[in-house]
């Protein structure tokens, strides 16, 4: 039993000095492979046509933003203010940006934390702008593990808050960057 304890324990001490590279790499990674392409999709549909589209987000933006302004002005973006522009502007802007920082490895902390506040406001915004209700909502410590909000948002969050409190790994823009700077500064 001493043996089998101790190979235990030997394995247990690999993994730990695996841990503070494996886990902000297969966190990026995870992030890539689940979220990269769904919020890619949606941020590029959502600016309008021609370059000046970079700038000009499409209506639909602004129906997914905020939905019941645009209801209230008979979805005639023009009736918006600038606020609801520079709002939506800034949220498709994150939506494309955010997601590659972070699959990069570039200002990972910071995007991460910037991403997970994007999924807050895009929580709120499906249940008090599009009226998510119920069973997509969830419930933590239920049998059902596929609610839309509480079920699945809560691992797109913690996989940000691993990169959050982690940082990005070594292999990332991050870790170029600090080589780059001199090692007398702090690891990603």
């Amino acid at each position: 039993m001493t043996r089998l304890l101790s190979l235990y324990d030997a394995a247990a001490a690999r993994l730990e000095a695996a841990a503070p590279w494996l886990i902000p790499t297969l966190a990026r990674l995870v992030f890539a492979g689940v979220l990269l392409v769904y919020y890619l999709n949606s941020g590029l549909s959502k600016f309008g046509e021609g370059l000046l589209g970079l700038f000009r987000p499409d209506a639909g933006a602004y129906v997914t933003i905020f939905p019941k302004a645009m209801e209230a002005v008979n979805y005639d973006v023009s009736q918006l203010s600038v606020f609801h522009w520079a709002v939506t502007l800034a949220g498709t802007w994150a939506e494309v940006i955010l997601p590659v920082a972070i699959v990069i490895g570039l200002f990972t902390r910071l995007a991460s934390l910037a991403m997970i506040g994007f999924v807050a406001v895009q929580s709120i915004v499906d249940v008090y702008g599009h009226g998510v209700t119920g069973d997509d909502i969830g419930a933590w410590f239920d049998a059902p593990s596929g609610a839309l909000l509480l079920d699945q948002r809560a691992f797109w969050v913690f996989t940000l808050g691993v990169l959050v409190l982690r940082g990005a790994g070594p292999l990332s823009v991050d870790r170029a960057l600090i080589s780059w700077r001199g090692p007398s500064v702090a690891p990603a």
